[in-house]
């Protein structure tokens, strides 16, 4: 997790970059609009912060008290992350319907404009390394770091294209719409991750489709076995736990039984990363003749 722990570091330093730079677009303009992006940016610091030290409590091997690991830390803080994203949100309508009530011409929009346009580039170029990074990691930390900063990114583009019609338009009314439009958009995005991320809090299964290869990989390497049943999977952060029962004929050698397990785990280790197996061998009088047939 050295890695991922290096990542998360320079996130933090872009952070506080981005945040410098749409601070200085608000303080030149006085948008609203231009705010609600400001205000984001102190989230995107603050997740960021939130993501390295998640890293560094998953990265502690299992001990005594935790055998399964600490990998969840990752889980615990993307909903963290979600909550402030929520509340930031919300801070954003407050100061969006403010500004609405008593409106006020745009000051150097030009200087601001520019200033948030380059925190934006650098915002982009930073969500893509997260988001390759966090998939290849399996860091749901990284990852959900990567789609705050992506909505940043989209919302970023909004605001500017907003403030221009501000602009171009002379209708003061228009920022603070989009600042409140901007706030709707980063609520979604807060709700989303939480939710995602608190599947893995809940054991929630990985996506259908790795289940499925799961259960064709254990099809296709349990020969010798009868069948696999009770076959369950959860995530945890970048680790995946599955178990199930595999039924052998009775007059089966431990050691027999023991090297169709190892040709299982091998295949399926070599196959998905992050897999932690447990396999209960049984002899054929508990098949359940449902589950995993062995090709």
């Amino acid at each position: 997790m050295t890695g991922a722990a290096a990542i998360g570091g320079a996130s933090i330093v872009l952070g506080l970059v981005v945040l410098a730079l749409k601070t200085l677009a608000w303080a030149l303009t006085g948008s609203a609009a231009l705010f609600s992006d400001a205000a984001e940016s102190v989230v995107n610091v603050a997740t960021a912060v939130m993501a390295l030290l998640a890293l560094r409590i998953a990265a502690r091997p299992a001990d005594a008290h935790h055998p399964y690991g600490h990998e969840k830390a990752e889980m615990f803080a993307a909903v963290v992350e979600g909550v402030m994203i929520v509340l930031a949100a919300l801070f954003i309508l407050d100061h969006a319907w403010r500004a609405f009530v008593a409106p006020a011409p745009l000051r150097m929009p030009s200087e601001g404009m520019a200033a948030n346009a380059l925190a934006t580039v650098l915002n982009a170029g930073w969500a893509a390394v997260l988001l390759r990074r966090g998939a290849h990691l399996r860091s749901a930390a990284l990852r959900a770091d990567g789609r705050h900063l992506l909505s940043d990114v989209i919302t970023s583009a909004g605001v500017l294209i907003g403030v221009a019609l501000v602009v171009a338009t002379g209708i003061a009314w228009l920022d603070p719409l989009i600042a409140a439009a901007t706030a709707v958009y980063i609520l979604v995005a807060g709700v989303r991750v939480i939710r995602e991320s608190a599947g893995g809090l809940m054991d929630a299964a990985p996506a259908d489709e790795i289940v499925a290869r799961v259960r064709r990989l254990v099809s296709e390497h349990a020969e010798g076995a009868l069948e696999a049943h009770d076959l369950r999977m959860r995530y945890a952060g970048r680790l995946s736990f599955l178990e199930f029962h595999l039924v052998v004929p009775g007059s089966m050698t431990v050691a027999a039984a023991h090297d169709i397990c190892d040709r299982i785990e091998a295949a399926l280790k070599a196959d998905i990363a992050g897999l932690v197996i447990t396999i209960h061998v049984e002899p054929e009088g508990k098949a359940k003749h449902q589950g995993v047939i062995v090709l």
